[in-house]
């Protein structure tokens, strides 16, 4: 462990967020420099909550990590995963050493840990420990290992036990196999399963879910359709209504779909009109010549509205920049805050330059504290209802809450 003394008990009086990165390849001085400059930065006040992601160089003393977020920095309630990659303010640290710890003071804020393992052989689960919904509005910050979470089975679990409450996060990297991730709930360290924690009082915490792809060609009501097959789109096989999409592509778009064509399917029908971010986006499976049906990602039902979304680097830049901005237009209270879960798909590989996401978050809402890591997979909402994605970049932002703001 770090020699360093115990946190005092000093409660901090507003909202805070700060965040520090290391790239320090050795973990027990990683570990005491982000202490020390979280420390600094929070007055000796110990967080609420933190969050410590890391790359899998630090894998072995994922331990020392745990036991001193909690037993040196003093946090609360403290979490943490390896990452494919560091998220770190303005910098995605892709393939090099690194660790990043993002904490926050939220007095009044109701903190919820929770912890669910799975076996082989379950075939059903329920939440052993975790809070009663209490009716009040909560968000779920989860961390989970691909290797052993049936992850949308939680969610589809959690909108039972929790309807409405949105779950954000992502699923652990840095593994090749079972075993190889590491899941950090206060003292102690998993191999599997998930972590997570409930969040709920004055505090805001707002979904941005960019699942970088574009909308083209028209919309469509799924006529007759047999579980992820759809066979009519308004009345006409689906391959018809694809087919003629393709060809009202420009050359360059054509290029793109023959590799990254996609489906979005709207999740909530009630809405007058639907824009970025109603669309669950499936990847396109493929599609019989002979039946006219095309196979999606999803199950699909009759009933519902679909249309075709392209996905390339413009146009996940694209969704990004328009979905943070949305935020801002509707919100008066500017994010103080963040954790970003973004798809090992993005990064340098989908953009072809280092710190793309990051840098559009800082853009958008300043420099303010961000840090994540670079999943298997991101957890989020779409139409109000959670589900696992992939090639997205899923964020919470913080926010203090509008009566908070308001008695100022």
């Amino acid at each position: 462990m770090p020699s360093l003394s115990s946190t005092s008990s000093i409660q901090a009086a507003t909202v805070q967020f700060v965040s520090a990165v290391s790239r320090n390849p050795d973990t027990e001085a990683a570990a005491r420099d982000l202490v020390d400059e979280v420390r600094a930065k929070l007055g000796g006040v110990p967080p609420d909550l933190a969050f410590v992601f890391f790359s899998s160089h630090h894998i072995s003393r994922a331990q020392l990590l745990a036991e001193t977020m909690t037993d040196v920095l003093g946090a609360r309630v403290a979490l943490g995963c390896t990452g494919e990659g560091v998220i770190a303010g303005a910098e995605e640290l892709e393939t090099s050493p690194a660790v990043t710890l993002w904490t926050a003071c939220l007095p009044g804020v109701s903190l919820s840990p929770v912890r669910l393992s799975f076996s082989a052989t379950q075939d059903q689960f329920s939440l052993p420990g975790w809070p009663e919904s209490d009716g009040q509005e909560g968000t779920f910050l989860l961390l989970a290992d691909p290797f052993s979470t049936p992850m949308q089975d939680v969610l589809s679990l959690l909108e039972e036990r929790y309807p409405g409450t949105a779950a954000i996060g992502g699923l652990a990297g840095g593994g090749q196999d079972a075993g190889g991730n590491r899941l950090l709930h206060g003292r102690h360290t998993f191999e599997n399963g998930l972590v997570g924690v409930r969040i709920s009082g004055p505090i805001e915490v707002r979904p941005v879910i960019s699942q970088g792809c574009r909308p083209i060609g028209e919309r469509y009501v799924v006529t007759k359709s047999e579980h992820n097959l759809v066979h009519e789109m308004g009345g006409t096989p689906a391959l018809t209504r694809l087919q003629a999409v393709f060809e009202s592509l420009g050359s360059e778009d054509r290029r793109r779909a023959h590799r990254a064509l996609h489906v979005g399917i709207v999740i909530d029908e009630h809405r007058n009109r639907f824009e970025r971010g109603d669309f669950l986006v499936r990847n396109l499976v493929g599609a019989d010549q002979t039946t006219g049906a095309v196979a999606i990602g999803d199950v699909v039902q009759e009933g519902q509205t679909v249309q075709f979304h392209l996905r390339d680097a413009k146009s996940a830049s694209e969704d990004l920049h328009l979905l943070l901005a949305a935020d801002r237009a509707r919100h008066t209270n500017a994010p103080l805050g963040a954790l970003v879960f973004s798809c090992c798909g993005r990064g340098q590989g989908l953009f072809g330059r280092p710190n793309h996401d990051s840098g559009v978050l800082m853009e958008r809402l300043g420099p303010i504290p961000v840090a994540g890591f670079f999943a298997q997979g991101e957890i989020g909402p779409v139409g109000g209802r959670n589900f696992l994605h992939g090639y997205t970049a899923s964020m919470a932002l913080f926010a203090e809450s509008t009566s908070q703001a308001g008695g100022k």
